[in-house]
């Protein structure tokens, strides 16, 4: 299981909005088409259907943008795919057809069946449980973690002799 692209950039567009949703500013869609890497044309057209079911609010005007409609905890994954028609669970509805014409293949199907209903609930519940503020607060996360690995490659570093002396 995948997200789509359609997906993925919504949802990179949609934190990046999060991170800002404090700031009470909206902001520009090329400005986060241009931090997200995502086209700006692409991306204004995510947004409309994002707009229109109350997740996004734009503004309109020479400060216009975008802020989300809702606070980041209220926002919910599965709400977000749902819109867009990637649910990824999109699997249970295709036909089964039984490939084989024996008596087990009905009880088998049953098994099959249920297993994929279990599955697919499972992913449900979980994309019912993600919010906008988990993943700007993961992002967040990730954000310092790089940026603490990237101090250290401003650290100059001895040769290996030099530093052997200095601890001596």
């Amino acid at each position: 299981m995948k997200f789509s692209t359609r997906a993925e950039y919504a949802i990179r567009a949609l934190v990046d909005l999060s991170m800002h949703h404090e700031d009470k500013q909206p902001l520009k869609l090329h400005v986060i088409a241009e931090r997200q890497e995502i086209s700006l044309k692409y991306l204004e057209q995510l947004f409309i259907p994002l707009r229109k079911a109350g997740v996004v609010r734009g503004m309109r005007g020479p400060i216009g943008g975008y802020r989300l409609a809702r606070a980041p905890h209220k926002i919910r994954l599965k709400e977000i795919l749902d819109l867009l028609g990637d649910s990824l669970c999109d699997q249970e509805s295709e036909e089964h057809e039984p490939k084989l014409h024996e008596p087990n293949d009905e009880k088998n199907r049953f098994l099959i069946d249920e297993l994929q209903q279990r599955v697919t609930q499972a992913i449900r519940d979980v994309l019912e449980s993600i919010t906008l503020e988990e993943l700007r607060n993961r992002q967040s996360s990730v954000l310092r973690q790089l940026r603490i690995l990237q101090s250290f490659d401003e650290i100059p570093t001895l040769p290996r002799a030099q530093h052997l002396a200095h601890a001596s």
